[in-house]
């Protein structure tokens, strides 16, 4: 506990330090420092608000009980003092808890818009019109958020389902979010193409990518194979009769990424290779996580897009989380991109892995 209170005395010295930092005239004539200033400022303020208010009933509480251990006070007013000791050890402990939370180490990549990829797995076309089912929960989703998408590449199917499709989500924290999204979901339902009424069981696979700014991830154009073909839709039906369609190889890793979307060869070239770079960037991540693989076990959402996470029984009107054992029967409404209750149970459990993993340390 001592370690923690020094911390917290320590971020409070900072941002005071930095309060007066920015109203140095040397400081604010220099727009660089004072904007990296200011970010560390704005940062750090809910902390030392939260700090500032756990001292406040600390104070009251201390007074409290020294008033309670001089005795010698009438029946109303110690009534009231064991009344201000109660209340204040509540604040105390919520306050201490909202800090440990602020504390935890902070996923680099939360603040970041992402590049999601949704594919269709096991079952066929029942499995690609789940996927176009995906797809839509997500982009009603993101607009409750008020963030914006961008489709970056799809591939449909004949009966209006999707191969995969890839789009981004622009918006400040989309990351943390959904990136709880990634791995495998399952659907139970009964198909339209079914004339006998059976259930079937189909699998789509979900991967949320941090999108990569194009400084972190150097690409040598050596080590590229760009093809040029004819975009086409459903069933092969040429939609453009130039050669705009881009397939890029990356060929030290063999990732293979294909853009159709627009008209332009250009447009899908820029498209293909945001992908890529984020594709590269959660490789090089993913190879950092191997090496901590122990804090990954700790942690609710791993990304492993192998682990089904999901069922959505829609003959029941259930959708399960597996990894929290949460179950809603609103399936409509998640299907209609109500997701907060699941995202905002998926994030506590989350924090709290990484206080008992914080505490076991």
């Amino acid at each position: 506990m001592a370690d923690f209170l020094g911390q917290l005395a320590s971020v409070e010295l900072r941002y005071e330090e930095l309060t007066h930092l920015l109203s140095d005239p040397a400081v604010i004539g220099d727009s660089q420092r004072y904007t990296g200033l200011m970010k560390e400022y704005n940062n750090l303020g809910p902390l030392v608000e939260c700090w500032r208010s756990y001292r406040k009933a600390e104070g009251s509480h201390r007074e409290a009980r020294e008033l309670l251990d001089q005795g010698g006070l009438d029946h109303d007013f110690r009534q009231m003092v064991e009344e201000e000791l109660e209340t204040s050890a509540a604040a105390m402990e919520d306050r201490e808890r909202q800090l440990k939370l602020m504390l935890l180490p902070k996923d680099p990549n939360d603040q970041r818009s992402v590049i999601v990829e949704i594919r269709g797995g096991a079952g066929g076309e029942e499995a690609a019109l789940f996927a176009g089912s995906l797809y839509r929960m997500y982009t009603m989703y993101v607009q409750r958020l008020g963030w914006r998408t961008e489709l970056l590449g799809i591939n449909e199917t004949e009966l209006g389902g999707v191969k995969e499709v890839s789009f981004s989500v622009q918006g400040e924290g989309a990351y943390s979010r959904l990136k709880y999204e990634s791995g495998v979901h399952r659907v139970q339902r009964v198909p339209e193409t079914e004339t006998q009424g059976r259930i079937h069981t189909s699998t789509v696979t979900v991967a949320v990518l941090p999108e990569a700014e194009e400084v972190e991830v150097q690409i040598d154009p050596k080590d590229l194979k760009i093809d040029t073909y004819r975009s086409s839709g459903a069933g092969g039906q040429h939609i453009n009769k130039t050669e705009s369609a881009i397939r890029i190889t990356h060929l030290p890793t063999g990732l293979v990424v294909e853009c159709q979307d627009e008209r332009s060869q250009y447009k899908n070239k820029d498209k293909a290779m945001r992908v890529l770079r984020s594709r590269l960037l959660e490789q090089r991540q993913q190879a950092q996580d191997a090496e901590i693989a122990s804090a990954r076990r700790s942690q609710v959402g791993t990304g492993d897009r192998s682990e089904r996470i999901r069922t959505y029984n829609f003959p029941q009107g259930r959708v399960t989380d597996h990894r929290i054992g949460l179950t809603l029967y609103k399936i409509d409404a998640v299907m209609d991109g109500d997701l907060a209750e699941i995202t905002d149970a998926l994030i506590t459990a989350d924090q709290a892995e990484k206080l008992r993993a914080q505490g076991e340390t």
